[in-house]
């Protein structure tokens, strides 16, 4: 478990104390659209990027009124070139032109609205990270529910609990060095980030949070291990 010995920077001793090395975010993926799956990019370990197509749903449909938009905007956009001449000569009434110029911006309008009912149906990674479970697979029905989970471990969360007896000791900013035992041994930098402002009266602890960086994903979650804080 997490351990914090004695440290000279603080006004007393701080006692071994039990903690985790786990991801910062566990992200759950559903869909904002309710659909079938026509294909999930990812497997369970894969490293995902930000941004990176995850799955997509059936979208023949949404397809087919993105082209039906598309080509009502290229025919207004025809159609008023034709009448550009017409228009020179004054052979079209102003509110003939303006009909036609209005046509085409209603048209471009449905065109932007098809194409994001359409791009509702790709699901993308917000983070990167590591999938660590998928539930769906293609042909199966995704809606609220979520069917793929994704743990961002770079930054890792270094989570430790305090005895209340130290609270105000240990400030958000403080480095420390985070030692590892097990999978991806050796010691790294940390900083602090949270300390929480809420005792829990059950235990009579609170919580601190170091960020662990973690670029080259070589730590894995779930370690234990002990922290020392710079004196």
């Amino acid at each position: 478990m997490c351990l914090l010995f004695p440290l000279n920077v603080f006004a007393g001793e701080v006692p071994p104390l039990e903690g985790i090395v786990e991801p910062n975010e566990m992200v759950q993926y559903s869909s904002q659209v309710p659909g079938i799956l026509e294909s999930v990019l990812v497997e369970r370990g894969d490293r995902v990027k930000r941004g990176q197509t995850i799955a997509r749903l059936k979208s023949g449909v949404q397809r087919a009124s993105v082209n039906l938009a598309q080509a009502r905007v290229d025919f207004g956009k025809r159609k008023l070139v034709r009448n550009e001449q017409l228009i020179k000569k004054q052979l079209i009434s102003i509110h003939d032109r303006d009909e036609i110029e209005t046509e085409v911006t209603f048209a471009e309008l449905e065109l932007a609205e098809a194409k994001e009912l359409l791009a509702l149906r790709t699901i993308k990674s917000t983070v990167e990270g590591i999938v660590v479970e998928r539930l769906g697979s293609p042909g199966e029905y995704v809606g609220e529910d979520p069917f793929l989970i994704i743990a961002s471990i770079d930054p890792l969360s270094v989570e430790l609990v305090v005895p209340v007896e130290y609270y105000g000791l240990i400030k958000s900013g403080t480095h420390g060095v985070v030692e590892i035992e097990g999978p991806a041994s050796g010691k790294y930098n940390a900083k602090v980030i949270i300390v929480d402002q809420v005792i829990d009266a059950a235990s009579s602890t609170f919580g601190v949070r170091l960020e662990l960086p973690n670029a080259k994903k070589k730590i894995p979650a779930g370690v234990k291990c002990s922290v020392s804080f710079d004196s």
